[in-house]
C-alpha cells in the first residue's frame, strides 16, 4: 500500500482478527478494534497494544450507532465479528444467527453510508454437505432441515453474503467476501470446538484425543499466517472489489491420522477415544466427509501461495498448547509461539493505548441508506439455499 491507511476491525480480538491487526500495525497503518469481548480475548492483542496507532473499543456490533461512528472514523472495514464455532453455534443458536446477521448489517450499512471500502469474513460452512471437491466459490449449497442449528450458521453467514453482493449492485458498495476454510495457529481457543487446539490440549496433557465418528472425515487446515497474507493482498487489489474468495489450504487428511500424526509430534501417550456426534453436540448433528478449497481464483488474481505445512501448524499448536499448560491449569492457551507476518513490526516504546467502553446501548433502529449507482458483482455459490 502506498500511503497509511486507518483501519477499522472488528473483532479484532479474535484468533484470525489479532494476527491481522498485527500485520497492519507492522505495515504503518492505523487499526481500530471493535469487539465484545464474548469470544476475543485481551490478550491476544497485547502486542498491538503496545502500539500508539492502535485503540481497543470494547462494544457490539448490534450497537448501530457506536458502529457508525467508528466507520466514519476509519478509511476501510474489515469486518470479522461473529459468533462462530460449531459449539457456541450449537448451544446459542438464536444469538448466534442475530448477530451474524444484523450486526454484519449493521456494519455494512455504514460502510456504503460513509463510502467506505469493506472486506466481510465468511466461511466454508457456506457449502454445507456439499462433499464433493475441491469446491469453487459457484459450488452448490448442500443443507439439512432449518431446524438442525448447524445448518443456521451456513444460512446466517449466505445472508451477510448476499448483503454485500446486493450493496455492491445496487448501492455501489466496495465489498469483497472471504470465505475461510479452517484457519489454525496460535492463539487459537479450544474452547469453542476448533479440533486442532482441542487436540493439541489434549495431548500436551497426555488426555484422551476425543474424535467425533469414525475419525475418516476429510479436512484442510491454513495457518494463519497464510490467512492475513491472502487478506492483505485482497485489501491492495482494486480487482477484489465484488467478488468472493476462498482462503484455505488444499492438502487433506483424515480426522483420526491428524490425532495419530499429533499424538507423534507432541511425543505424547494420549489414546484415541471416539464419540458419537450425538454424544459431542447431541441429537441431530450433521456433518460433512469432506471439504476442499478450490483457491484458483485467490491465486489468479493475486499471485498467493500458503507458504506453512501442516507440520508447522501442529508445531505451533502443540507450542501454544504447553504455553497455555503453564500458564493457565484449566489449559486455555495464552503463548504466544512464532509467527511470520509479511512485514517486521518496528522496534519502538509506545504509550499506552486508548481504551474506550461506550455508554451507549444495542439499538435497533435500522438507518436510511440513500441509493448509489450499481456496478457488477459474481453470485455468491450456488441458487440453492436448501437441499434435502
Amino acid at each position: 500500500m502506498d500511503r497509511s491507511w486507518n483501519y477499522l476491525v472488528t473483532g479484532g480480538a479474535g484468533f484470525i482478527g489479532s494476527h491481522l491487526v498485527d500485520a497492519l500495525l507492522a505495515g504503518g497503518h492505523s487499526v481500530t478494534v471493535l469487539d465484545d469481548l464474548t469470544t476475543g480475548r485481551q490478550e491476544n492483542l497485547t502486542r498491538a497494544q503496545t502500539d500508539p496507532r492502535f485503540r481497543f473499543v470494547q462494544g457490539s456490533i448490534l450497537d448501530a450507532p457506536l458502529v457508525d461512528e467508528l466507520v466514519a472514523e476509519c478509511d476501510s472495514v474489515i469486518h470479522l465479528a461473529a459468533a462462530v464455532g460449531v459449539k457456541l453455534i450449537i448451544e446459542q443458536p438464536l444469538k448466534s444467527f442475530v448477530t451474524n446477521t444484523k450486526g454484519t448489517e449493521n456494519v455494512i450499512e455504514c460502510a456504503q453510508r460513509h463510502d467506505r471500502r469493506i472486506l466481510v469474513a465468511s466461511t466454508s460452512e457456506i457449502y454445507g454437505k456439499n462433499s464433493s471437491g475441491p469446491l469453487d466459490e459457484t459450488s452448490d449449497r448442500i443443507l439439512g432441515s432449518p431446524s438442525v442449528a448447524r445448518w443456521s450458521y451456513s444460512t446466517a453467514k449466505a445472508v451477510d453474503e448476499i448483503m454485500a453482493c446486493f450493496y455492491h449492485q445496487e448501492r455501489g458498495l466496495r465489498s469483497t467476501v472471504v470465505r475461510f476454510f479452517n484457519t489454525v495457529g496460535p492463539r487459537q481457543s479450544p474452547a469453542y470446538g476448533m479440533v486442532i487446539p482441542r487436540f493439541a490440549r489434549q495431548a500436551v496433557r497426555n488426555e484422551p484425543l476425543t474424535i467425533h465418528a469414525d475419525g475418516r472425515q476429510r479436512r484442510c487446515f491454513l495457518h494463519v499466517a497464510d490467512a492475513v497474507a491472502a487478506l492483505l493482498l485482497l485489501l491492495e487489489h482494486p480487482g477484489a472489489e465484488g467478488e468472493t474468495f476462498n482462503i484455505g489450504a488444499d492438502d487433506e487428511i483424515s480426522i483420526r491420522e491428524l490425532a495419530d500424526r499429533l499424538i507423534t509430534r507432541a511425543g505424547s501417550v494420549s489414546p484415541v477415544q471416539h464419540l458419537s456426534y450425538a454424544e459431542a453436540y447431541g441429537p441431530g448433528f450433521e456433518d460433512m466427509e469432506r471439504r476442499v478449497p478450490d483457491t484458483a481464483k485467490l491465486r489468479a488474481l493475486t499471485g498467493w501461495q500458503p507458504r506453512h505445512t501442516l507440520d508447522d501448524i501442529l508445531a505451533d499448536a502443540i507450542a501454544d498448547a504447553r504455553a497455555g499448560l503453564h500458564a493457565d491449569p484449566h489449559g486455555e492457551p495464552h503463548g504466544e509461539p512464532h509467527i511470520d507476518v509479511r512485514a517486521e513490526t518496528p522496534a519502538r516504546v509506545p504509550s499506552a493505548p486508548e481504551q474506550r467502553v461506550p455508554s451507549v446501548v444495542p439499538s435497533s433502529v435500522t438507518p436510511t441508506v440513500p441509493s448509489a449507482a450499481p456496478s457488477a458483482c459474481r453470485p455468491v455459490a450456488g441458487s440453492a439455499l436448501a437441499r434435502r
